[in-house]
């Protein structure tokens, strides 16, 4: 059974601390792939921050581009709105019986974990990856025997902060993949 971790965010956009994330866990763990799951409205934020769904989706596929062990999903795009983790991972393990699905999440979600949509259940039957987070200890989920403490990197690049520089003019190429950067800056987006 392929080992698949899922790692879910609205990506707006993404940069390469979520690649760094990504590739760490596909180096460092059991893991056999990772999915990047975009998320067309995480219930945490206000959609209106949000670019469209498919611009989004896009500039992960470009981040990504011919990696073998990362993917991208829309599958979030046709299940019912606001997104709940829990229905996603029913309705991937349904659809690709022969892959477990397991979290790769920040310390702080796994601190705010238990707030989650069935919780128990995702706990249950999934496993979580969880990558360090300044001042996030995980809380009392941190030794639960289905979540693995990494040690990857930590990279403090926030995607608010970096719509924010680009509506100020500056230049943030080198926080972003390449192509990634190229593609904001044709399509003007956060100006």
């Amino acid at each position: 059974m392929k080992k698949v971790g899922l790692y879910f965010g609205t990506f707006n956009p993404i940069h390469v601390g979520h690649c760094i994330i990504a590739q760490y866990m596909l180096e460092s763990t059991d893991l056999d792939e990772v999915w990047f799951v975009v998320t067309p409205h995480n219930p945490h934020k206000k959609k209106s921050s949000l670019l469209d769904d498919y611009q989004r989706l896009h500039m992960v596929n470009l981040a990504i581009g011919k990696h073998y062990k990362l993917r991208v999903s829309d599958v979030e795009f046709s299940l019912p709105q606001p997104s709940y983790t829990a229905t996603t991972l029913a309705y991937l393990s349904e659809q690709h019986p022969d892959c477990s699905f397991n979290l790769i999440m920040g310390g702080d979600n796994l601190q705010s974990f238990k707030k989650w949509k069935n919780y128990e259940a995702i706990l249950e039957n999934h496993e979580l990856y969880v990558y360090p987070r300044i001042g996030a200890d995980g809380g009392d989920l941190a030794h639960h025997p289905k979540v693995n403490l990494t040690q990857a990197p930590i990279v403090e690049i926030a995607s608010t902060d970096i719509r924010q520089a680009i509506k100020e003019g500056k230049d943030l190429s080198f926080m972003l993949p390449p192509a990634v950067w190229e593609y904001i800056d044709q399509e003007l987006f956060y100006r």
